[in-house]
């Protein structure tokens, strides 16, 4: 089978560290699926009096990506004060486990006390009236408690987000048994994908001939600004980022929607339910890790990487960088995967505050 290969020698001037998930249509398709299933609900009630004039919850589900830094704009009075109070807010988001393991425990090779799981459980009780120390370290509102809530809904059900990569010098797959084995010299944590690089330009090659263009958009491209430099254009793109927006990109023209609203309206008619978890919404943080592990290890089939090499980040710093090779029907089979998941998102963001407020 031809697969996608990138050679080391192309990597050398591109290096992005893309630190969210979906991107923007991505998780405001799952905030515009659970803003139709709360209509008429208790729960959307509820919602609605800690949202703002004008705000939803797709409006709203870019918030907490938007805080760590000022490409969403400048930042108000709220998002400061929050950023203020929440050093660590970046790490709220993701889990480290290796992809190959079945089951989300706390303090497992990978986790935190802050990350996605243990996030989301503080924003649900918070949510559910508990403010103790306990219960809310970090001191949320609920106001804020929705925000990122509703944020990470989306975050915990994009693969590479919990099941990460640990890979040796030769880019062999492996899994730690302690934290300890992770020493960036025998055994290296891929990041989340960052430092897995595909060839960006056979890979927009193969997937337009696998998938169908995107509907035309009535807007004329954008000029760029006079004098503005010519942008090379991108070659490699890291594994994370192709999760993140490029499979986003792909579910859209293969639904041939442009929207997210247009995606959450199709998916919602065609009754895709997915199965959700039940019992005590504070354990569902953990069920739903568990259902995106289990996609990660499908988003990792038939993926390899070859053997490290270095590249120099813009600040002088040397990183270790893998040459990802895919399927090259990859496209289709990440695509469906990826629908699967932004509809997972929005029925559990639904079903979550559903729960939350009966």
């Amino acid at each position: 089978m031809n697969k996608l290969v990138l050679s080391a020698a192309l990597c050398g001037v591109f290096a992005s560290f893309n630190a969210h998930a979906w991107g923007n249509d991505g998780h405001r398709a799952v905030g515009a699926i659970a803003d139709q299933l709360l209509q008429g609900s208790s729960a959307g009630q509820r919602v609605k009096a800690l949202l703002l004039p004008g705000e939803s919850l797709e409006k709203i589900s870019t918030w907490a990506d938007c805080v760590k830094g000022t490409y969403c704009g400048p930042q108000n009075e709220e998002m400061q004060s929050y950023v203020a109070a929440n050093p660590k807010h970046s790490e709220y988001h993701y889990t480290d486990l290796p992809f190959q393991v079945a089951h989300y425990h706390d303090h497992a090779v990978g986790t935190a006390d802050d990350d996605i799981v243990q996030t989301l459980k503080q924003c649900i009780l918070t949510l559910q009236g508990k403010d103790d120390a306990v219960s809310n370290p970090h001191r949320f509102t609920p106001r804020q408690a929705l925000l990122i809530l509703t944020h990470l809904a989306g975050d915990i059900t994009q693969p590479l987000h919990v099941g990460a990569a640990y890979v040796d010098p030769r880019g062999n797959f492996v899994v730690p048994q302690t934290a300890a084995q992770v020493d960036a010299v025998n055994l290296f944590d891929a990041r989340g994908g960052n430092n897995l690089l595909l060839d960006d330009l056979k890979l927009s090659s193969l997937s337009a001939q696998l998938i169908e263009a995107a509907p035309a958009d009535d807007k004329p491209a954008a000029a760029p600004a006079p004098g503005a430099p010519a942008r090379a254009p991108q070659t490699t793109r890291p594994f994370h980022s192709y999760w993140d927006t490029t499979v986003v990109n792909y579910v859209f023209r293969r639904m041939s929607v442009r929207t997210p609203q247009e995606f959450a309206q199709k998916v919602i008619a065609a009754q895709t339910v997915p199965t959700l978890p039940s019992g005590d919404p504070l354990s569902w943080p953990y069920a739903w890790a568990d259902q995106a592990l289990a996609v990660s290890k499908v988003a990792h089939q038939g993926v390899t990487a070859g053997a490290l090499t270095r590249q120099t980040s813009r600040s002088g710093e040397s990183y270790a960088v893998w040459a990802l090779t895919v399927p090259d029907n990859y496209p289709v089979p990440s695509s469906t995967l990826a629908k699967t998941q932004l509809i997972q998102g929005g029925y559990q963001l639904a079903a979550v505050l559903k729960a939350i407020w009966p």
